[in-house]
């Protein structure tokens, strides 16, 4: 067993009690992305040298925080100071930011060891991570199948044993798609829970940077350390940030769970159905009740995204014209060329696709029709769940309609790729959090339980996921390379 499978408490006390050094660990890592990433494609950049140059300053002294020394990957779309950020897209292929984003601030602070960059969709547009214009990273359980997207290589990096944590980002299930798909854990926080300051933005009224870990402790002593308010980002929240650790107590007793039909309806296969109904039995066994409920204008959720992401996409990818920095076309004729050129040429088709969509949107004559309409319908959205949230504490439905499917497989079934992101968006348009923990597994295929609380309410989703944890085992399952 390696020193990576650990929990981060474990390596903390190993390093602690000086059995093992920072330097080990940074050995480990690069150890086991010599080993399996050639088969994963998890890692677009391996900062080997900076790595081990912190793990050797660090070893001379003694952190008491839990974090202390531990190796991360980090999603391409997190700026990092003179570490490439691209985005995964041609467009920022040789970008070398010159400051961090607020989460790699809040990280380095705690003396974490950045490892690397990480594989994504391009500009975190795509649920399979093969919209990346440098290559298509693959699922650890297995390797012919697509890891999840946008966060695809943070989710695979961390289910392989490369690093014991990631951070990757969630525009509409972008965390917890591919945390189902490999098996791990991912949390998609509040809305201004997390500063969105250094991430490249996609749409900026969607987008949270949240942590892909093994186990749900990990996952809340993550998002502790990255959490709260930031001077540079006005869209974070002055709410103190709990110690979300100390109240994984494993009580559940009296809790009231909420399970939306919609989320167990048609186009939802039987293995995830099945596992969502087990992990209610284990929750009922814990002391806690569910009901069915409904929230109606969920099935309007996927239409309301695609304009609503795609408008605020078109307007924040306008930055990327070959003047100021990314790519710029060769020996352009005149400016109009100059930015023609430059985008079709930097961008990949996914990313155009989108501009284009949101563009129109947007437009003189349409914007009262398309864009307007759609914000109007997220607040119907939003009122559902707040009507289903007066009366129970969490929701709890399938993170994925499916596992994980093969890559370059198109699903003919409309209905199951219509489901793939009912389940997943509408807690972006409302803002809420949510976590996607392992629960089960279909023909040697992770499924994830998806599990959605109040805003704010991180420390609720993190006990009921830490009980429904500690009553099963499947997140102690890694898959064999």
């Amino acid at each position: 067993m390696s020193i990576l499978d650990h929990s981060i408490k474990d390596i903390h006390e190993l390093l602690h009690k000086k059995e093992i050094s920072v330097s080990d660990l940074v050995d480990q890592s690069m150890k086991r992305i010599n080993e399996v990433d050639g088969k994963v494609q998890a890692f677009l950049t391996v900062d080997e040298e900076n790595a081990r140059a912190k793990a050797k300053e660090l070893d001379g002294k003694l952190g008491d925080n839990l974090l202390f020394g531990i190796p991360a990957g980090i999603k391409d779309n997190i700026v990092t100071k003179n570490l490439r950020t691209t985005c995964a897209s041609k467009m920022l292929e040789n970008f070398d930011p010159i400051y961090d984003a607020t989460v790699m601030e809040k990280l380095n602070q705690q003396n974490t060891v950045t490892i690397g960059k990480l594989n994504m969709d391009e500009f975190a547009m795509g649920s399979t991570t093969e919209t990346s214009a440098f290559k298509i990273t693959r699922n650890p359980w297995d390797l012919d199948r697509v890891p999840g997207g946008s966060s695809g290589g943070s989710a695979a990096a961390v289910a392989s044993g490369q690093v014991p944590f990631a951070l990757g980002t969630d525009t509409g299930g972008s965390i917890r798609q591919p945390a189902s798909f490999c098996g791990v854990v991912g949390m998609k926080p509040t809305y201004g829970r997390v500063s969105r300051f250094g991430l490249v933005a996609f749409a900026s009224s969607l987008d949270q940077a949240g942590p892909i870990t093994k186990t749900v402790e990990d996952n809340a002593l993550i998002l502790q350390t990255i959490a709260g308010l930031d001077r540079n980002d006005s869209t974070t929240v002055n709410k103190e940030v709990p110690n979300y650790v100390a109240g994984l107590t494993g009580d559940i007793k009296g809790l009231k769970i909420a399970v939306p039909k919609e989320y167990l309806g048609e186009g939802v296969s039987e293995a995830s159905r099945e596992s969502v109904l087990a992990a209610l039995k284990v929750l009922e066994g814990l002391g806690a009740t569910w009901e069915e409920v409904s929230l109606p204008h969920s099935q309007y959720g996927v239409a309301t995204y695609y304009l609503l992401a795609s408008s605020e996409a078109s307007a924040n990818l306008a930055r990327f014209d070959g003047v100021r920095y990314g790519y710029r076309t060769p020996n352009p004729k005149n400016l109009m060329e100059l930015y023609k050129k430059s985008r079709s040429e930097g961008f990949g088709d996914e990313v155009k696709r989108r501009i284009m969509l949101g563009t129109f949107a947007l437009s003189s004559g349409f914007y009262d029709a398309y864009y307007k309409k759609a914000q109007q319908v997220r607040t119907l959205i939003k009122q559902d769940f707040d009507d289903v949230f007066s009366k129970y504490d969490v929701i709890i439905g399938p993170t994925t309609p499916t596992p994980a499917y093969k890559i370059g497989e198109v699903v003919h079934d409309v209905v199951t790729m219509y489901m793939r992101d009912l389940l997943t968006i509408p807690v972006n348009l409302a803002g809420l959090p949510g976590i996607s923990v392992p629960c089960g597994f279909t023909e040697g295929l992770p499924l994830g339980l998806q599990i959605i609380g109040k805003h704010f309410d991180e420390q609720t989703i993190y006990r009921v996921a830490h009980a429904y944890e500690q009553a099963t085992n499947f997140h102690q399952q890694k898959p064999q390379l």
